[in-house]
């Protein structure tokens, strides 16, 4: 079927004889223009002057010899209005950071109000009494009328609630600032596109004879649907005055049927306006042959995009037809899936055996906030936002461990180490600027303080630009990359023209931190055109971008209920009421627009296929777009449905087991020969799992050092270990005999020991001065409490005298292995060694969830249980390696879990009866303990036995080797 534009083409070849120089054509959008000069060429079939082409906004730009305001210069001068208004008030002025969000929707209010010519004074006007609205707006329908009484019914009954008192105050106050803000563009030389608009209609306009540039021509208008007040008025005009043509491109099918709202703004422009088609009346072309479209149902938002690597591989072949331009598209309802169809659709096709490479031409252009330009961009903004609270002279490791990674800095492999290395051993959680500007380059531009607002905008250019620089001497730069680059810096350059008129030097913190978020908010839109060319190969466009072009195969993605039509609009001061009551657009006027740009890609194209996603989540109803279904209900097309499911896979569980070969026990014998003693933590690992075991205590992989910023569980542990030694070392050097007076009295000292433990624990010197931030205070205070549930627990048993603390002991320990009697060398540090009534106790001090009840040593001893008891194992063990090492019997081992021990004491229970772990019970308990302990070193060092992974999954809840087991 024959494209809109080439009949667009034909008739203006008709009309003027190929003679076209002397018009201007008129688009929507540019993106129509490339595709009627073609049409046109080959229609000509010769060398001809082309005509001008426009978009509207640049055409009725030319009717001005104003400059048309750049955003930042049209929210700064409302902000100073605005300010004027509340100080004439008696108020006091509002600073930017809380004006900005209201100045985005006062712009968008204006603008509206003067696109469709609405009397700002007379829309602003409070209405004291509702019987006024007869009088003053008469000439408002009845149903209009009604509109606003039943807004303003609510506000006349003298009971205005707090917001409703705020909005009349602000409703009060817009006629005022409408005329004002308008009257300071002008004395800078500048003018809204509203204004520009509405001049032109009201027949205001500085240049009313910029149209003579083409008085022997015409004014063509191409593909319009939607018209503002103004633009309808100006259109109307130039009719009856000659100078216009207009291509509507209608389809009886929406238009003859008055239900459907994709014609509501064409019929309204042909019957109600009086604009005449050139292309004469509507024809039926969505009914003009029975068609077929493919619905795909995806599982998951980007998942539409993954039905297009199939979808699309029959459809390559006509890519190489150069009879018409653009045979292929892509449109994105959803412009969130432009990436995701970008890493699908391949760079070539096979035909024949033959390889074809894919043209492929995105007219939405790639986003910034995609790129590492951006990711650059915002962790400077990040950094800057931490500097500008207070007096700050630190950022955060993770912004520097951030740039330090970023494919963008240039930094070396030899600087990045030689940094993290420093940041590790020093544990710098928040890292002086004086040393990272110390490193120069990059670092000195990157880490400098802003401290002026006027100043942020230049500070980040001079790190784009010396990365810009960098990127380009090494020649590492892409295309794309470099456009984006050059398009920050404009914009940034555009954003600091307008700021320095309304920003003073030394500006305030808090104007310094607005600053930084409106440059966050100034590059996150950008974006910059792909290379392509739009006459040929897959075309990627958004639903506006489609406007006037016609495709033979379409691929809609994002026909979800929604999306297509939007439902919600943008945020306006204007209430829906009165919205209606003046003409402005409302919610409905979007789904007209969006019902006409979905329709009309139908009418020509000869294979459809839309796609939806069907998973439902807190943004997506799961839902086809109600458009979907009008289709089936009323169209006569016929409807494939296809659920598009993806391959999901698990990889399967690989079964890592690691052979006693002659390199492994080489390395195990260390422990036989004295070169290495096995600890009890050694011990509880091979019984939970002994391949975790091996990479721990055999291959000896450890865990790489990282920065603590937020305290773990483990370093509290060992925090509460210092604590208590030195608590009770500093007591023991008077007296070993401790008495309640004695530990009640000491315990003053507790939060100096919590500090000093967190230094000595963090950083290796317990005299490390640190100024402490909230996450750390609060682990002191953990510390501080669970020594204070120890201490408790103490008092109450006191009197007792300490041995020792933290004794090292280590003993020769036999087994034997298929009959051959081995020794290994057992070593245990123990917390503390007490006495008390002539009994001698080894005690464990714990900070985890650690049970003193078990069921029987079999099951603490079995690997694939669920029953382990790790304090158990260590405490027996120490008790072991102590009684050993020092000639001693009966020594009972204790455990301090400071979890459990209000509750359950410090004796470990045996069994439903809870037998406690004393006397003889605990010396047949000890003996059990050994012989099963020497079972275990048996199957440690027997050859035949593999190191594998334990079946119990919770083992790796916390395990640095869940991977390594194939886990």
């Amino acid at each position: 079927m024959k494209p809109f534009l080439k009949e667009v083409a034909e008739d203006l070849v008709t009309r003027f004889d190929g003679q076209l120089q002397q018009s201007a054509i008129i688009f929507n959008n540019k993106r129509p223009a490339a595709y009627l000069q073609s049409h046109l060429a080959n229609i000509i079939q010769k060398p001809f002057w082309s005509p001008s082409f426009f978009t509207i906004q640049e055409f009725f730009g030319r009717s001005t010899n104003l400059k048309i305001a750049d955003p930042y210069t049209q929210f700064f001068t409302l902000f100073q209005q605005y300010n004027k208004l509340l100080l004439e008030e008696g108020g006091s002025g509002m600073a930017l950071h809380q004006f900005y969000p209201i100045a985005r929707i006062i712009l968008g209010d204006f603008s509206q109000i003067d696109n469709d010519l609405v009397n700002a004074e007379k829309l602003f006007q409070e209405l004291k009494d509702i019987a006024e609205i007869d009088f003053q707006f008469d000439y408002l329908t009845d149903e209009q009328q009604q509109f606003l009484k039943d807004f303003w019914k609510s506000y006349n009954e003298g009971q205005q609630k707090k917001q409703q008192e705020q909005f009349i105050k602000m409703w009060r106050r817009m006629p005022t600032l409408y005329y004002r803000y308008h009257a300071a563009l002008q004395e800078k030389g500048m003018i809204t596109m509203g204004q520009v608009y509405r001049q032109l209609a009201e027949g205001t306009a500085s240049q009313p004879d910029f149209t003579n540039a083409f008085a022997q021509g015409k004014l063509v208008f191409v593909g319009f649907n939607a018209l503002t007040q103004a633009e309808a008025r100006v259109f109307k005009r130039w009719q009856e005055e000659d100078k216009a043509l207009f291509y509507f491109d209608t389809d009886t099918y929406y238009i003859d049927d008055k239900t459907q709202e994709a014609g509501l703004f064409l019929r309204k422009n042909l019957e109600k306006t009086g604009l005449i088609n050139a292309l004469g009346a509507s024809r039926p072309l969505i009914k003009s042959a029975v068609k077929t479209i493919d619905v795909y149902q995806t599982q998951g938002q980007t998942a539409q995009a993954k039905i297009l690597e199939s979808a699309l591989a029959a459809d390559y072949p006509q890519l190489s037809a150069a009879d018409e331009p653009g045979k292929m598209a892509i449109i994105l309802a959803d412009e969130s899936l432009l990436l995701p169809v970008l890493q699908t659709i391949p760079t070539q096709y096979q035909d024949g055996g033959t390889t074809f490479p894919i043209d492929l031409n995105v007219t939405m252009g790639y986003p910034l906030v995609a790129s590492s330009i951006f990711g650059l961009s915002d962790l400077w903004l990040s950094v800057q936002a931490q500097l500008s609270e207070g007096e700050k002279e630190t950022v955060s490791f993770k912004e520097v461990e951030a740039f330090l990674s970023h494919p963008l800095t240039g930094i070396g492999e030899k600087t990045r180490d030689k940094i993290q290395q420093k940041l590790v051993e020093e544990q710098l959680v928040e890292v002086p600027l004086s040393r990272l500007q110390g490193q120069k380059k990059l670092f000195e531009l990157f880490f400098a303080k802003v401290t002026d607002a006027g100043e942020a905008i230049n500070a980040l250019q001079r790190v784009l630009k010396y990365v810009l620089e960098q990127q380009l001497a090494e020649k590492t730069l892409k295309q794309t990359e470099t456009d984006l680059f050059v398009a920050v810096i404009k914009e940034l350059n555009q954003l600091h023209d307008a700021l320095e008129d309304h920003l003073q030097s030394g500006a305030v913190n808090k104007e310094l931190t607005f600053v930084l978020s409106l440059i966050q908010r100034a590059v996150q839109g950008i974006a910059v055109p792909l290379s392509g060319e739009p006459l040929q190969g897959v075309q990627v466009m958004g639903l506006l971008e489609s406007r006037n072009l016609d495709f033979e195969t379409v691929y809609i993605l994002g026909v979800n209920e929604g999306i297509l039509p939007q439902v919600s609009i943008s945020p306006s001061f204007i209430p829906d009421s009165i919205r209606r009551a003046h003409g402005l657009p409302v919610l409905e006027n979007q789904d007209a627009i969006s019902a006409y740009m979905f329709y009309r890609l139908l009418q020509r194209a000869e294979k459809i296929s839309l796609v939806y996603n069907a998973q439902a989540d807190d943004t997506n109803t799961g839902e086809p777009s109600r458009f979907l279904r009008q289709l089936e209900y009323e169209s006569g097309y016929q409807f494939n449905y296809l659920e598009h499911q993806q391959n999901i896979s698990t990889e399967s569980k690989v079964t890592v087991e690691i052979v006693k070969d002659e390199q492994v026990m080489s390395l195990l014998n260390k422990y036989l020969s004295g070169e290495a003693r096995l600890s009890a933590s050694a011990i509880t690992t091979y019984i939970n799992c002994p391949l975790q075991f091996f990479y721990r205590y055999v291959a000896k992989i450890e865990e790489p050092k990282e920065v603590i910023e937020n305290v773990e569980a483990n370093i509290i542990g060992l925090m509460l270990h210092w604590v208590l030694e030195t608590f009770y070392q500093e007591l023991r050097k008077v007296d070993p005999e401790m008495t309640k007076d004695r530990i009640a009295t000491h315990r003053k000292t507790l939060d100096t020991l919590a500090e000093r433990a967190f230094a000595q624990v963090v950083f290796k010197d317990q005299h490390h001065a640190l100024a402490h931030n909230g996450m750390q205070k609060v682990v002191l205070a953990i510390v501080q409490e669970y020594a204070g549930i120890i201490l408790d627990y103490d008092e109450a048993h006191a009197p007792f005298e300490i041995l020792a603390l933290e004794q090292k002991d280590h003993i020769p320990f036999k087994f034997t292995v298929n009959g051959v009697e081995k020794t290994i060398y057992l070593h245990g540090i123990i917390d503390r060694i007490d006495q008390k009534g002539g009994v001698i106790r080894i005690v464990d001090y714990k900070t985890g969830s650690d049970d003193l009840r078990y069921s029987c040593l079999d099951d603490v001893f079995d690997t694939d249980g669920k029953k382990q008891n790790k304090a158990l194992v260590q405490t027996l063990f120490y008790t072991h390696v102590y009684e050993t090492a020092n000639a001693k019997d009966w020594v009972e081992p204790n455990i301090y879990s400071v979890r459990n021990m209000r509750k359950d004491g410090a004796l470990f229970m045996e069994g439903k009866e809870k037998t406690k772990l004393t006397g003889m019970h605990l010396h047949q308990v000890k003996q059990e303990f050994l012989q099963l302990l020497r079972l275990k070193l048996s199957q440690l060092y027997d050859q035949n036995v593999p190191f594998k992974a334990t079946t119990v999954e919770s083992s790796f809840t916390y395990s640095p080797y869940v991977t390594l087991c194939g886990m």
